[in-house]
C-alpha cells in the first residue's frame, strides 16, 4: 500500500515529451510582473525621448483650436473640419509612443517562455467553469503569492512616489510662475522620470516573481513515477517487445553469418568454446577476413557447417581467441596477427595439395606467433 502511494506522488521532474506538450496546449512559464514592468519602462523612456516632439504637437493643437478667425467663428462646418483635424494631429502625436508600447506588450510576455502560439490556450474547458477548482484557484499558494506581490507593488511605488514628491516640491511649485510652455517641458520631464522611477521599482518584484513562476510551472507540470514509466514504453517501446526484437535481429545475424560459412577456407578452434571461421582470396591485395564467430552452442555450430562442407578445422586455442576478441564479423583480421594467420593458411593449402596429390602430409607449428596484447585468456 505504501509502495501504491509514494508511486502516485508527483516526484518526477517532468520530462522533454510532457514539456513539449504542455507548450503544444499553450502551458508555457509566463510572468505578469514582467510584462508590466517592460510596458512601464518602455513607456516613461518613450515620454523622456519624444517628450519635445509631443509639446510641439499639443502646442500647435491648441493653436488649431483656441486660436480662430472671425470667418470660421461663424463657419458651421468649421467644428467637423477642426476636430477631423485635432484627431489626425493627436494620433501623429502619440504614434510614437503607441509604437514603444506595442513592442514593448509583444517582447515582454515572450521574455520568459519564449514565443508560443496555441489555440488550445483559449478553447473553452469545463474545469474551468467549476466553482470548486475556482475558490480552489482563489485561495491556493499561486493566489496568494499574488496577493503579496499586488501588496508589494503598492508598497514600493507609494514610497518611491513619496521619494519623487519630497525631492520634487519645490519644482512642482515654482511651475506655477513659470509661462505655459516652459511649464509643460518642466511638467513633462518630471512626470516622465517619476513614472521611469517607479517603473524601476517593478523590477525587484519581477526578479522575485520569475524564479515563483519557473518553479510553480515546473511543480504543476511534475510527473509520478508510474506516468514516467509509461510515458517511456510509449516512446520506446514495452521492454518485452525491444528484448523479442533484438532476439530477432541477433537470429538473423547469426542465420547470414552461417549462410556465408561455406565460403570460409579455415576455421581456428578452442577447441570447443570458441570458433572462428577465416577467408582469405588468393592473389588480392587485402588481409583475410573473419565471416563467423562464435561461443558454446554457436561455435559448435560452426564446426558442424565446416565438417559439412569439408573445410578444414584447426584448433589453436591462443589464435582463436585473439581473432575472436579483436575482430568483428566481416572485418579483415590486425595487423598483428597476419604472421599467425599466414601460417594456417599456409597449412592449409598444403593440407589441400597432400589430400589431392599425396606426398608428405604438412605440419602446424604448436606455438603460433601471436603478439600478447592481442591475447586474451
Amino acid at each position: 500500500m505504501a509502495e501504491q502511494d509514494s508511486s502516485a506522488e508527483k516526484t518526477q521532474e517532468p520530462t522533454p515529451k510532457r514539456l513539449e506538450k504542455a507548450r503544444e496546449d499553450g502551458d508555457t512559464v509566463r510572468s505578469k510582473e514582467l510584462n508590466t514592468m517592460a510596458i512601464l519602462m518602455a513607456g516613461s523612456a518613450s515620454l523622456l525621448l519624444f517628450g519635445g516632439f509631443m509639446i510641439q504637437a499639443l502646442v500647435g493643437l491648441m493653436n488649431l483650436n483656441f486660436v480662430l478667425e472671425r470667418e470660421q467663428v461663424f463657419d458651421t462646418s468649421a467644428m467637423v473640419s477642426h476636430l477631423y483635424a485635432s484627431a489626425m494631429q493627436g494620433m501623429r502625436t502619440l504614434m510614437p509612443v503607441f509604437a514603444v508600447l506595442l513592442v514593448a506588450a509583444i517582447l515582454g510576455p515572450i521574455g520568459l517562455g519564449g514565443w508560443n502560439m496555441s489555440m488550445k490556450a483559449v478553447m473553452p474547458k469545463a474545469n474551468r467553469m467549476n466553482p470548486m477548482s475556482g475558490l480552489a484557484r482563489m485561495f491556493g499558494p499561486k493566489a496568494l503569492m499574488e496577493l503579496a506581490k499586488a501588496a508589494a507593488k503598492v508598497l514600493v511605488v507609494a514610497a518611491i512616489a513619496l521619494i519623487i514628491l519630497a525631492f520634487s516640491w519645490r519644482r512642482i511649485l515654482s511651475m506655477m510662475a513659470e509661462p505655459v510652455l516652459p511649464a509643460m517641458g518642466d511638467a513633462l520631464v518630471i512626470l516622465g522620470w517619476s513614472v521611469l522611477a517607479m517603473s524601476c521599482a517593478m523590477i525587484l518584484i519581477t526578479i522575485v516573481d520569475i524564479p515563483f513562476q519557473i518553479q510553480s510551472h515546473t511543480q504543476k507540470l511534475r510527473m509520478t513515477f508510474q506516468e514516467v514509466k509509461d510515458e517511456m514504453k510509449d516512446t520506446e517501446g514495452k521492454p518485452e517487445v525491444k528484448q523479442k526484437i533484438r532476439q530477432l535481429q541477433y537470429q538473423m545475424a547469426q542465420n547470414k553469418m552461417l549462410a556465408g560459412l561455406p565460403e570460409a577456407d579455415v576455421v581456428v578452434t578452442n577447441p570447443q568454446h570458441y570458433a572462428v571461421a577465416l577467408k582469405y582470396q588468393q592473389g588480392a591485395s587485402s588481409a583475410p577476413v573473419m565471416i563467423g564467430k562464435g561461443i558454446d552452442f554457436m561455435a559448435l555450430r560452426i564446426r558442424e557447417v565446416a565438417k559439412e562442407h569439408d573445410i578444414p578445422i584447426v584448433e589453436s586455442p591462443v589464435l582463436a581467441r585473439a581473432i575472436y576478441y579483436n575482430t568483428d564479423v566481416d572485418d579483415e583480421i590486425p595487423e598483428g596477427l597476419y604472421k599467425a594467420v599466414a601460417q594456417v593458411l599456409a597449412y592449409v593449402f598444403q593440407l589441400r595439395q597432400y589430400r589431392h596429390k599425396g606426398g608428405r602430409p604438412p605440419v602446424l607449428a604448436d606455438d603460433l606467433p601471436v603478439p600478447e596484447d592481442l591475447q586474451h585468456d
